[in-house]
């Protein structure tokens, strides 16, 4: 997806928006392409970043490397990233303040000839990056499975969009994706091995990110983009709203038909298993699986096991207790 497309629901917002809400404080947000952006879309088009004090256009992450990088030298606000990327960049400054998706929900999609784990080895698979985002998940997986890091090879390409390219083009035999590309995937004659959750359990997902130099010199910012993220998961996860959300989603996101959609609000927004976090809430235990994961697979290893180390509640409680 283009930049200009990811910006086209702030400009809209903000067009509608009254005229004292331009003096509101700009943001700039990165994320990855891909259904849990969703909140982000309702709070843009619903007015609920101009309604808090804030400004957030959307741009979309080419990969973990360069998105981090981009928050750790000032060239975005806020990096909507996986909790892992946090983990991995804390000497940059960077901290989470919020939960975008709990637990595990990436499926690891494979070519039509992979029946079972075994089928992968010295095959090559697409990740993110080689050592960050959700590839200490995969090799979780694939070490569950029977396949030691050494029995396969990975290419580091980017975003969920990069990695069902890769699927495509014959790069890689399989890839981690996520909603919607692993409906697209599967659409075109790949095939689900596994669901992370089924294999690794409570995991913490992607999350909302920033420096805390920055955080702090800019508190009611932060304040503001938390409510009217927070509204907006409220809204998502109102039944009444199903419609008009998928329909959000699908003007949004240009690669998502009505049944992938639908797909996506059953993944994200299910009243039981949904895995977009109620009151985009961090939790404790899955952040305490990515320091295991990181613990088993990172190297240089390290010594991981404070999960408050990586969070600050702090801005998320203020934005609460304000509702």
């Amino acid at each position: 997806m283009s930049f200009s497309c990811f910006l086209v629901g702030a400009t809209v917002a903000l067009a509608a928006a009254p005229a004292h809400v331009q003096s509101a404080a700009p943001l700039r947000v990165m994320g990855f392409s891909g259904s849990t952006n969703w909140p982000i879309f309702v709070a843009q088009e619903k007015g609920l970043f101009a309604r808090h004090g804030v400004e957030a256009g959307l741009m979309a992450a080419p990969s973990s490397a360069t998105q981090l990088a981009s928050l750790i030298e000032g060239r975005i606000e806020i990096a909507m990233t996986a909790m892992d990327n946090v983990v991995a960049y804390e000497e940059g400054d960077v901290f989470a303040f919020l939960g975008v998706t709990n637990g595990g929900r990436l499926n690891l999609m494979v070519a039509p000839t992979v029946k079972s784990y075994a089928d992968l080895k010295d095959r090559t698979l697409a990740v993110d990056a080689p050592s960050t985002g959700y590839t200490l998940v995969l090799m979780g997986m694939l070490l569950r499975g029977g396949l030691a890091a050494s029995d396969y090879a990975l290419v580091g390409v980017g975003g969920s969009r990069e990695r069902l390219a890769a699927l495509r083009s014959g790069r890689a035999a399989g890839a981690l994706l996520n909603a919607p590309q692993d409906a697209v995937a599967e659409a075109a004659g790949f095939v689900r091995l596994a669901n992370s959750a089924e294999i690794i359990g409570r995991y913490q997902g992607s999350v909302g990110a920033a420096r805390r130099a920055w955080a702090a010199a800019n508190a009611g910012a932060l304040v503001g983009y938390i409510r009217a993220y927070v509204a907006a998961v409220d809204w998502l996860y109102d039944p009444a709203n199903r419609a008009e959300a998928m329909e959000i989603l699908q003007r949004r996101l240009a690669d998502v038909s009505p049944g992938n959609a639908a797909r996506s609000y059953d993944e994200l927004l299910h009243p039981s298993r949904g895995s977009l976090a109620r009151k985009a809430a961090i939790d404790p235990e899955g952040v305490r699986t990515v320091l295991a994961l990181r613990r088993e697979f990172a190297r240089p290893a390290r010594p991981l096991s404070d999960p408050s180390r990586y969070y600050d509640p702090a801005y998320y409680e203020r934005a609460l207790r304000n509702e």
